[in-house]
């Protein structure tokens, strides 16, 4: 049991699934990997980055945490994305969300949660700073939906805040930050219309994104834009 042994036969499956399907993969990708997007996502279970895309390993480079978020002052992050863009070239960043998130929930709640509480101020900013338009939704649901897109919308300007994200687009290297949703119930990501390809795209983005938006989630796919960071404590 402490080996975990059906979790190793599970990979020897998936190595030799992969392999029967493309022999050289694995040998290419040890030589090197040129991923044409990072991901930046929920460490949520239920939302595998590669698998809900249907990506192959070295297609996709991936950060996941807590609520997806972008924040300046997390090193990890800001150095992942420092990584695909300046290192990798990636071309496309996708911050995507997911309907139902936990952390989203408990600040919607005021659920605290100990040290994760913390860590979710900057949706605690999210919500105040969207307060108004939350309280105009009907039911609990519908705020949580609204509350997971704002929070995606917010985390997409913080991408672009990046100084390497800025760097590329002074340099007029080819990107573009997006922004998604995923909803569990059915397994399709939604298009925020979060779509910023050069600095001077995000204000007006911004807030087309923030006010243009039916509420309640679930609904269709939908054009819009990005967002400020509304982070708590950090600066806009």
């Amino acid at each position: 049991m402490r080996e975990l042994s059906e979790l190793f036969a599970q990979n020897r499956i998936w190595a030799e699934r992969l392999r029967t399907e493309s022999p050289d993969l694995f040998r290419e990708l040890a030589q090197r990997q040129a991923p044409g997007y990072l991901w930046i996502g929920c460490s949520d279970s239920r939302v595998p980055a590669n698998h809900i895309v249907g990506l192959l390993p070295g297609e996709m480079f991936v950060h996941r945490n807590v609520a997806n978020l972008v924040c300046p002052q997390d090193l990890n992050c800001q150095t992942a994305i420092e990584f695909a863009v300046d290192a990798l070239k990636v071309r496309h960043i996708i911050v995507c969300g997911h309907y139902g998130c936990g952390g989203v929930q408990a600040v919607l709640r005021g659920t605290s949660l100990g040290l994760l509480s913390r860590w979710l101020e900057p949706v605690e900013g999210v919500r105040r700073q969207h307060a108004e338009q939350l309280a105009h939704l009907g039911d609990e649901t519908r705020r949580l939906d609204r509350l997971c897109e704002l929070n995606v919308i917010e985390q997409v300007a913080q991408v672009c805040a990046a100084a390497c994200v800025q760097g590329a687009w002074d340099r007029s290297q080819a990107l573009t930050v997006h922004g998604w949703i995923y909803a569990l119930s059915d397994g399709l990501l939604r298009d925020l219309g979060v779509c910023v390809a050069g600095a001077t795209e995000l204000e007006a983005a911004y807030r087309t994104a923030v006010t243009a938006r039916p509420p309640g989630g679930t609904g269709p796919e939908v054009t819009g834009g990005v967002a400020d960071c509304a982070a708590s404590g950090a600066d806009r």
